[in-house]
């Protein structure tokens, strides 16, 4: 019965190398130099071709389990814990979990074989080479640049409401320097989320982030020459802020020139989320917590990179920042001050009150903040006015004309005697007297009865004179 042996081309071809040796057609040196191995190895295999045939070429260990292989036992354990908590998660990050809840420590790689067992993982065909791409090199110091962004998701699955996470990830270390849960990406979330950022880590040298209508306004096009003053028309609160304090924002025009900031939401997308549920989190106070003490700390552990420089760029506040910092992260606008030196705001009504720091005219242009924490302020030429809110706008009196004259009348009654021409003569000039003697002679009785002296001019000529 013949036995059918599995060999490799190698094996193969060492086997013809040795054989030639055992017939004495090459000597051991000639042999070494065309296995690739010392006379001494060569030796060794011709007395393993003799006692065991072609069978001694194959190496001792193959078919063999490994000495470093798992026990079934715990490789079944795995498989148990895959399928009932992290079906859903990556290899990676699977592994780590095994690791830290169930003391089970397996590679990455053996993982993602076992997940790929359990169709719990599919594994992609290797990516062909497109357009080639150069990456941009990261910044030299830590807050020389923040990538910033906002995503809107279900952090929550379907325990809790969706939210939007607001996260700035520094360019030189990957690390997240602030991440906070919000309703929105709106002026007050945004304004409150670098409120925070500065007062705990100070200014950084530039922004990084993409065209949203908060940031940035994108119907109108500044010419190159255009500086922040002669462009303040056009400018987004946030743009303002950050112009006062002295942060330049760049503008990225596709997401991929911000890769960090969308590849740190695809990282936090899977990983926080399975986090969080771990965890029973359902609600934003719960989850900014847990970012704030947790989540951030050993993130950046895991996935930040040293700088190549140690210094750090973030700038302190100077003491005129500091003392104008709820001015520059409140919401600005501007209106026209009335006739009776009120303020209207939101269906609000602000009255100025007489005594003031600078001089106010009616018609003059006031600035109203609107602050973070709801407080309206109204400012002129960098003073802050004396105001107080109304109830609601004085309305004035209004009459109709019709109930004016009633008014009037009733005060000073005017009623003609029974002899006034407006009683007699209104009779006297209506058309349907059309005879124009009979008219005539009527005129001239009522000129005698009243005794006026008539006018001749007015009088035509009838009969002699």
């Amino acid at each position: 019965m013949t036995e059918l042996i599995k060999m490799s081309q190698k094996e193969l071809s060492r086997y013809v190398i040795i054989k030639k040796c055992l017939d004495g057609q090459l000597d051991a040196p000639s042999a070494a130099k065309m296995v690739g191995v010392t006379s001494r190895q060569v030796r060794r295999m011709k007395s393993k071709v003799r006692e065991f045939g072609v069978k001694g070429l194959i190496h001792g260990n193959r078919g063999r389990p490994s000495n470093r292989s798992m026990p079934i036992e715990i490789i079944g354990q795995a498989k148990y814990y895959l399928n009932k908590y992290y079906s859903d998660f990556k290899p990676t990050f699977a592994s780590e979990k095994l690791l830290e809840n169930h003391k089970i420590q397996l590679s990455s790689e053996k993982v993602r074989q076992m997940m790929a067992e359990l169709n719990l993982w599919q594994i992609k065909p290797k990516k062909t080479n497109g357009e080639h791409r150069q990456w941009r090199p990261r910044k030299e110091s830590f807050g020389e640049m923040e990538q910033f962004d906002g995503s809107y998701h279900r952090w929550f699955e379907y325990r809790g409401e969706s939210c939007c996470l607001l996260a700035s990830i520094d360019d030189a270390t990957g690390k997240i320097v602030r991440a906070e849960f919000t309703d929105s990406e709106s002026v007050v979330n945004v304004f409150k989320f670098w409120l925070g950022y500065i007062n705990e880590s100070g200014k950084p040298v530039g922004i990084y982030l993409d065209r949203y209508s908060t940031y940035a306004n994108t119907h109108h096009k500044p010419t190159r020459h255009q500086n922040y003053q002669e462009d303040a028309e056009y400018l987004t609160q946030f743009q303002r802020a950050m112009g006062q304090l002295g942060i330049n924002l760049i503008t990225a025009h596709s997401p991929q020139a911000k890769g960090r900031a969308e590849r740190l939401f695809s990282t936090l997308q899977d990983r926080l989320i399975k986090e969080m549920r771990l965890k029973g989190i359902d609600n934003v106070n719960e989850a900014n917590e847990y970012l704030a003490k947790e989540f951030i700390p050993k993130f950046n552990q895991r996935f930040s990179v040293p700088a190549l420089k140690k210094d750090n760029l973030h700038q302190k506040l100077t003491e005129q920042e500091q003392s104008q910092l709820s001015s520059i992260f409140s919401v600005h606008y501007q209106r026209q001050i009335n006739n009776d030196f009120t303020v209207r705001f939101k269906n609000s009504w602000y009255q100025i009150v007489k005594d003031q720091p600078t001089l106010v005219y009616k018609k003059d242009k006031v600035q109203i903040e609107e602050h973070l924490n709801g407080e309206i302020k109204l400012s002129i030429k960098g003073h802050y006015l004396n105001c107080k809110v109304l109830p609601e706008r004085p309305t004035p009196q209004r009459f109709r004309i019709t109930e004016l004259v009633n008014e009037v009348r009733a005060k000073n009654p005017c009623v003609p005697n029974a002899n006034h021409p407006w009683r007699n003569t209104d009779w006297i000039f209506n058309k349907q007297y059309k005879n124009k003697d009979i008219k005539q002679k009527q005129m001239v009785e009522y000129l005698k009865l009243n005794q006026v002296k008539a006018d001749i001019s007015t009088l035509e000529k009838v009969g002699h004179f």
